[in-house]
């Protein structure tokens, strides 16, 4: 018995110097950590309908206007191009954005 606790604190140990974790069961695993930075403006998903856009794709244009109602966290998602960054829009604030390359997406709170 003593060499068996001896087996698994050396085990522990092991994986504790070489960074790397022991997994007793899936239950016991846990998801890897997110830095706060990244979390801050996590995409949390499609804006709501109260959040107007007036997209001119063949001009790599879209105006956003927010009627909510409330402050909006938002960004322009552009597939196969840049993003544009997380703005807060304030109820009836609206903004425009132009990209170069890729074809508009769906505007999504963050």
């Amino acid at each position: 018995m003593q060499y068996g606790k001896r087996l698994a604190g050396g085990l522990i140990t092991a994986a504790a110097l070489l960074g790397t974790t022991l997994a007793v069961s899936p239950a016991a695993t846990a998801a890897p950590a997110t830095p706060a930075s990244a979390t801050a403006h996590a995409i949390r998903g499609t804006a709501p309908a109260c959040v107007k856009r007036d997209v001119i794709k063949h001009r790599k244009y879209v105006k956003v206007t927010n009627l909510c109602g409330r402050a909006m966290h938002l960004k322009v998602v552009i597939d196969w191009g840049p993003d544009s960054r997380c703005l807060t829009y304030q109820h009836k604030q609206q903004w425009e954005w132009n990209w170069g390359r890729g074809s508009y997406g769906k505007v999504v709170t963050c």
